[in-house]
């Protein structure tokens, strides 16, 4: 039994507490050194992967023995390529908030780190009770960030967030307890319990809907969408990249994980209900990211529409589409961590973000330009970059389940680069303007944070096969166990 998992959670729960003790001064630094510790030893453990598919890193101990609840993780490579994809953008959220004014700077960096671990439970937890306790103390240190630090309405904004989370979370938890109990006596939460049950019809479908209302609004999916704009946009930037870069993969992940394995007839028969959801999220948003004049506004609904494109692909249950879905929620969360920094930026030096009230900004930073404009090519897909090799494999796997689900998906290629590069223009391109002056050069971190995300967008893009060689196995295994 390998420990190594053990560590990496343990060291990331300890981390949070240090950054407790830590002084106001030296916990930034504190907090980016211990991310880095934990990038580098998941980093550490690729090494040790088996091209399989199957678990590793497991460690299973009894927890609660009376109710059959195991302390049960382990990784295959999609939780790896997740976690990996945790502990890589977590340091990146922290040097971005280096020369910011942040008030009890101890509290936020704990809840940073802490929200780190738990997402990490989130990924690799086998047990249905353990996934669901990661899966709320994921939320805890979320609510607080946005609450805490967010904008003058975060009250009202962040009790919306709550009752939403809340009210998938308990209709998860019911699916899970159901699940529990269908299991042969002594009853568990065993990850490879539920897979081996053979539920009836109706059973299916309960199972189905509770587990799909708790992951879609976590995603979130269209209807279950309308927190998700206020949030992003009140929300402190950091926070607004924790959700949008990481935490929205925990339910893609439940989509993947959870539910198609679990409940495959109830996919074979509900599915295309929970695809018309998926697809009119995507040409809803990428619709109304057309009309935004905020650029953190517009990059919020059009996480909306790359969401509903990597969930549709997943709904599928084709090996294209879960490939392009994991592939791409590693280049969504890239992107979206480059391109709300850039919203911050501007939001920092200009004291605005409403496009028209920007333009010419190319003349003053060179730099600033040329990782904006990267960022911004992955972000609507062009080939080399991040964003091609999941949006082709996800439109491929949408093709074959059927061919005008395709067409109507594949409008936020086209209203994606609209609103993108129409944004761009509008901040960056024109005269320069006076008002240009406030626009200081970027820090020794800001330069740093564009030139890794910016490098990322590149590397991912053009070498693709890090990530799908190490999942491809996993997924292969999941499909299997969905199609009995």
């Amino acid at each position: 039994m390998s420990l190594d998992l053990i560590y990496l959670l343990g060291f990331q729960l300890l981390a949070s507490a240090a950054c407790l003790v830590s002084s106001n001064a030296r916990v930034r630094f504190t907090a980016m050194v211990l991310s880095a510790v934990s990038f580098l030893f998941s980093a550490h453990m690729f090494f040790e992967i088996r091209q399989n598919g199957a678990v590793q890193f497991l460690v299973d101990v009894p927890w609660i023995s009376s109710l059959g609840v195991h302390f049960k993780v382990g990784m295959d490579g999609i939780s790896f390529i997740l976690v990996q994809l945790t502990n890589l953008l977590v340091p990146l959220i922290i040097l971005s908030s280096f020369n910011r004014d942040i008030t009890r700077p101890k509290a936020f960096y704990s809840l940073i780190l802490f929200m780190q671990f738990a997402l990490n439970g989130v990924f690799t937890a086998q047990d249905g009770f353990l996934f669901y306790i990661f899966w709320e103390l994921a939320l805890i240190p979320i609510w607080f960030i946005c609450l805490v630090w967010g904008g003058e309405d975060s009250p009202r904004i962040t009790l919306k967030f709550f009752i939403y989370t809340l009210t998938g979370s308990l209709c998860m938890l019911f699916a899970l307890i159901f699940l529990y109990l269908q299991t042969p006596a002594p009853h568990t939460f065993d990850l490879d319990a539920f897979y081996a049950l053979e539920l009836e019809p109706g059973r299916q479908a309960l199972v189905f809907w509770m587990l799909l209302a708790g992951f879609a609004v976590k995603i979130p999916l269209f209807p279950l969408h309308t927190w998700q704009p206020d949030t992003y946009t009140d929300a402190p930037t950091p926070g607004t990249m924790l959700l949008s870069g990481i935490m929205l993969k925990m339910g893609i992940y439940g989509l993947i994980r959870w539910l198609i394995p679990v409940v495959p007839a109830a996919l074979d028969e509900w599915g295309h209900l929970a695809m018309m959801g998926a697809v009119a999220g995507i040409v809803y948003a990428s619709c109304i990211a057309l009309m935004q004049a905020d650029f953190k506004r517009l990059i919020a609904y059009s996480s909306i529409a790359h969401v509903g494109l990597i969930s549709a692909g997943i709904l599928t249950r084709t090996p294209e589409g879960l490939q392009g879905g994991v592939v791409q929620m590693v280049a969504h969360g890239i992107n979206a961590i480059g391109l709300f920094f850039i919203a911050d930026m501007l939001m920092h030096r200009m004291r605005t973000r409403e496009m028209a009230k920007l333009g010419g900004l190319a003349h003053r930073e060179k730099i600033f330009s040329v990782c904006f404009m990267i960022v911004l090519l992955g972000s609507i897909a062009l080939p080399l970059t991040n964003g091609f090799v999941g949006e082709f494999l996800l439109l491929n796997g949408i093709f074959q389940y059927g061919p005008w689900t395709a067409l109507f998906a594949g409008t936020t290629v086209i209203l994606g680069a609209v609103y993108m590069l129409r944004a761009y223009k509008a901040i960056m391109l024109g005269e320069d303007r006076e008002a240009n002056n406030d626009f200081t050069p970027l820090h020794l971190n800001e330069k740093a944070l564009l030139v890794i995300v910016a490098a990322l967008v590149l590397i991912t893009g053009i070498w693709p096969s890090c990530i799908t060689s190490v999942t491809e196995p996993a997924i292969s295994n999941l499909l299997m166990l969905s199609k009995g």
